[in-house]
């Protein structure tokens, strides 16, 4: 069984950083797309950044040259840092993974494609 535990979230003022985190366990199989999404209240998923089990990664529009997605196989987890945050960064995010690997950014990015999700940590960002 899959579980998936974000962590790392918080209330920072806009300007700062953050580092989230997803430990992953249960999850045995060597291909993967793995990534983080956000869900602001009212909003629809969005899709973050993505990364793959052949290391190549992919950014939303909104958050490139911001934040930067990395994993830790050692460990079995994901992370996101976050830097240069700003009021619409706050969401819920969430990690997520799916066996398959998508080479699309369009495809990457779509919440609908994976079957793995984690519960999501809060990150608030005030002006």
């Amino acid at each position: 069984q899959v579980q998936m535990v974000e962590s790392g979230g918080g209330s920072v003022q806009a300007g700062g950083s953050l580092r989230l985190s997803c430990a992953v366990s249960g999850y045995t199989y060597s291909s993967y797309c793995m990534g983080w999404f956000r869900q602001a209240p009212g909003k629809e998923r969005e899709g973050v950044a993505v990364i793959d089990s052949d290391g190549r990664t992919t950014y939303g529009h909104s958050v490139k040259g911001r934040f930067t997605i990395s994993q830790d196989n050692a460990k079995n987890t994901l992370y996101l840092q976050m830097n240069s945050l700003k009021p619409e960064d706050t969401a819920l995010y969430y990690c997520a993974a799916d066996r398959a690997i998508y080479y699309s950014d369009y495809a990457r990015l779509s919440s609908e494609n994976y079957n793995y999700w984690g519960q999501g940590t809060q990150v608030t960002v005030s002006s």
